[in-house]
């Protein structure tokens, strides 16, 4: 297997719609994350062997930057098309993926913080691999009403396509 680079994100095109999230990358094609994201308060710790996607909208959700954390899988070139980011981190690797944004290697799992005072927009997390899916919304302590405003003023168009991502 080649080695793989970081790739810097571009901005992308996001949907909150009741049931979870759609991405839609540079070249057209959309992905579904199903939730609606959990909320958790400013950061979370992934299960070992998860693929992590971490994704920072603007403040009205409707764009956004995605990046996935020590994707080995998917080529530079294909990334650089879709929009998609990557960072690779090994050992005790930290890394800001976004002003506010960390995240950061725990054993074989992934940590995810953000400073949400620093974040101007929402901080999603997406981990799974090929027998579950997670969605997360990282919130600060104080916040309690995430899963009720998720779908408030979105559409209600959900895709028909279950999570499928060809970027690999």
């Amino acid at each position: 297997m080649s080695a793989r680079n970081n790739v810097a994100p571009s901005t992308i095109t996001v949907n909150l719609v009741e049931g979870g999230v759609v991405v839609q990358y540079l070249d057209g094609r959309e992905v579904f994350y199903h939730g609606p994201p959990e909320p958790v308060t400013e950061s979370i710790k992934t299960s070992p062997g998860k693929d992590v996607h971490v994704l920072v909208t603007d403040p009205d959700g409707v764009e956004g930057v995605m990046t996935y954390v020590n994707d080995r899988d998917t080529h530079d070139d294909i990334l650089e098309t879709t929009g998609v980011g990557r960072v690779i981190l090994s050992g005790d690797d930290e890394e800001v993926l976004y002003p506010g944004v960390t995240v950061s290697t725990d054993a074989y799992s992934i940590r995810v913080e953000a400073d949400l005072s620093l974040v101007d927009g929402r901080v999603f997390v997406f981990a799974e691999d090929e027998l579950s899916e997670h969605a997360y919304e990282l919130v600060p302590a104080t916040d309690e009403s995430a899963t009720d405003e998720f779908t408030s003023g979105e559409s209600d168009d959900t895709p028909e396509q279950h999570r499928e991502d060809s970027t690999a």
